[in-house]
């Protein structure tokens, strides 16, 4: 999905949001430099996979988090962790490096992908990339869960 269809797809499942064009950014310290309207919301999102190439899983924190692998696979009882490559990005997710998304999710075809959701976005706003790195879709954390789910997609809300 592209941008446009990723907006008529929210659009379409009556999901309420707002979009902020920006410049393409393939980091958070490029971001620092755009005016967001809920600098609150945005989100950082690393694609893992563990040690056998067999899981793979999206990990979505708030923008100022930092993510220990180490500790984190400890803490959900998963294998060793390390990042997926722009390969595998573009083969599962069908996105490219800075562009990486929950709504990138949407895409999954072939190997199922888990999102652990940091905790903080419940009930809250969250502030993500729609499937391209030249925009920000900012909606509702509930909303953006129940849609995913509701797509089959696997979705853990964790404490990052």
């Amino acid at each position: 999905m592209n941008k446009q269809e990723t907006y008529q797809y929210l659009k379409d499942h009556n999901i309420p949001f707002e979009i902020t064009e920006h410049p393409a950014v393939y980091n958070m310290e490029e971001l620092e430099s755009i005016d967001l309207p809920y600098p609150e919301g945005d989100a950082k999102n690393l694609f893992v996979r563990d040690d056998k190439k067999k899981n793979y899983y999206l990990i979505t924190v708030k923008g100022d988090k930092r993510v220990n692998l180490k500790d984190f696979r400890k803490t959900h009882g998963l294998r060793p962790l390390s990042f997926a490559s722009p390969e595998d990005l573009k083969k599962y997710m069908d996105l490219t490096p800075g562009a990486v998304t929950p709504l990138g999710l949407l895409n999954v075809e072939e190997a199922p992908i888990t999102l652990y959701l940091d905790s903080e976005f419940k009930d809250s706003i969250i502030g993500i990339h729609p499937n391209e790195n030249t925009a920000t879709v900012w909606l509702k954390g509930d909303d953006l869960v129940a849609l995913l789910r509701e797509n089959g997609c696997e979705v853990e809300i964790v404490e990052i």
